[in-house]
């Protein structure tokens, strides 16, 4: 071949590959269909399901936006589609047999979904859509034949929405659509998981991320998926994912390791662990004609609330050195010049004096002394703050018995006292020590709950 057909030949070959579109260029499709017309909304559809798994025999269409792929393996068997582009209400998933789906079914696809001949069901808070499978005589969505895929589920010609993820945070998923695409920011994975990777081999795994506020959600991943054995990321920045819900608990579901960007610094610790001397006891209640009626009162005496995270009430029962049982005060803050109060029985507390006491306990708790205990109330670093009685004492006889009584702090004590100091206290009872008032008292008229006055 001489020089000037060499030429010829190179620049024949470049005008052909310059004819040749590549993914950046709106081809029409040759896999589409446009003829379909959707006749039934997601929620309309989901109106159909009651309580069992039935076959939709009407010649229904729906039409969504495709928001999975199966290209890394973390979501396999399933095509989820979402009913706008973007902020949408409700997504549902297709339980399919088709390996490498998202060659056929790319993210953002425009979609038709022939419903004749399907199946539709719940498993938990998912709704779906599949052929079916049979266990113990119960019908269930199961994977609908690759040969049967293409005649149910079709790309729209038209596909020049722009899929956008729902941006949103895990205190607001209440408002989100179920099985749709979200976007979070400001995320990271929790402390006690950092190390670890992404699913332990051919396990499905949790994980957990978190905010900067302490809320918490599960990242669930394929011990099969590509990234599988790849470590978590130790930084914080956005997830995007599949949003859906089990077990009660919302999960995040990725579709690649693209899904997550934590870039940034983590969040800054929060210290939710305080100690103070300014929450004390301040009332401890058996009354003598209601057992029922029984509580214990705390107290915040301070100018600011204080965060109860990993505080304990103990009792030692009469004369035991060994504790008997114990509260976990953590989840309340006790605001300033505020009380705390606790009940073993709430339903008869507020029989007996009106309203809901602030906790609800069990039987046999600190709140449920007969009068002959002894308390302690204990930061969350096992130091003793304040206590009522002599641990290794039964109460009964003592100066610090109330039983059939009360032991009310008075007014002027401005903290907490490790030591039982008996001139702090105002006690009622049947048989205590001298200094003590014999007088039993009677719910509810003999006990303030909640009432410093």
């Amino acid at each position: 071949m001489n020089i000037y057909n060499m030429i010829m030949s190179f620049c024949m070959l470049m005008l052909l590959v310059s004819c040749v579109k590549g993914p950046d260029f709106d081809a029409p499709r040759q896999d589409c269909n446009d003829n379909l017309i959707a006749n039934i909304s997601f929620q309309e559809l989901e109106a159909l399901f009651e309580e069992e798994t039935i076959q939709i025999q009407e010649d229904l269409v729906i039409e969504g936006y495709v928001i999975s792929s199966d290209k890394s393996r973390n979501l396999y068997g399933v095509l989820v589609v979402q009913d706008k582009p973007m902020n949408p209400s409700f997504g549902i998933h297709f339980e399919i047999d088709l390996r490498e789906s998202h060659l056929r079914y790319k993210i953002g696809d425009k979609v038709f979904v022939k419903l004749k001949g399907l199946y539709l069901g719940k498993s938990d808070e998912t709704l779906k859509l599949g052929g079916s499978f049979t266990s113990f005589g119960n019908v269930s969505v199961g994977r609908l034949p690759a040969h049967k895929v293409g005649q149910h589920i079709f790309s729209a010609c038209d596909n020049k929405e722009v899929l956008q993820a729902t941006e949103t945070s895990i205190s607001e998923l209440d408002n989100v659509g179920l099985n749709t695409l979200i976007r979070l920011v400001d995320i990271e994975v929790v402390d006690a998981e950092l190390g670890e990777t992404f699913a332990i081999g051919k396990e499905e795994t949790e994980r957990i991320l978190k905010d900067c506020s302490e809320n918490e959600i599960i990242l669930l991943n394929s011990g099969f998926s590509d990234f599988q054995d790849e470590r978590l990321p130790d930084g914080n920045g956005s997830v995007t994912g599949i949003l859906q819900r089990g077990g009660g608990q919302y999960q995040i579901i990725i579709r690649d390791m693209d899904d997550i960007n934590f870039s940034n610094e983590r969040c800054p610790e929060i210290i939710t662990e305080f100690t103070s001397d300014q929450i004390l006891i301040s009332e401890l209640a058996d009354p003598d004609n209601n057992s029922g009626a029984r509580f214990i009162e705390l107290y915040n005496v301070g100018q600011v609330p204080l965060d109860l995270n990993k505080w304990t009430l103990r009792r030692y029962t009469n004369e035991k050195t060994e504790i008997s049982s114990s509260i976990d005060l953590s989840g309340f803050i006790l605001e300033s010049k505020s009380t705390l109060v606790i009940s073993p029985n709430a339903i008869e507390f507020e029989l007996v004096y009106g309203f809901t006491p602030d906790m609800g306990v069990s039987t046999n708790s600190p709140a449920d002394s007969n009068g002959d205990d002894n308390l302690e109330l204990v930061d969350p670093f096992g130091v003793i703050i304040d206590v009522f009685g002599v641990v290794g004492e039964d109460g009964s006889g003592t100066n610090h018995e109330f039983e059939d009584g009360r032991a009310i702090r008075k007014s002027e004590v401005a903290e907490a006292n490790p030591t039982y100091t008996f001139s702090e206290w105002i006690i009622f009872n049947d048989t205590g020590e001298s200094g003590t008032t014999k007088q039993p008292q009677n719910a509810p008229e003999g006990f303030t709950p909640g009432n410093l006055d």
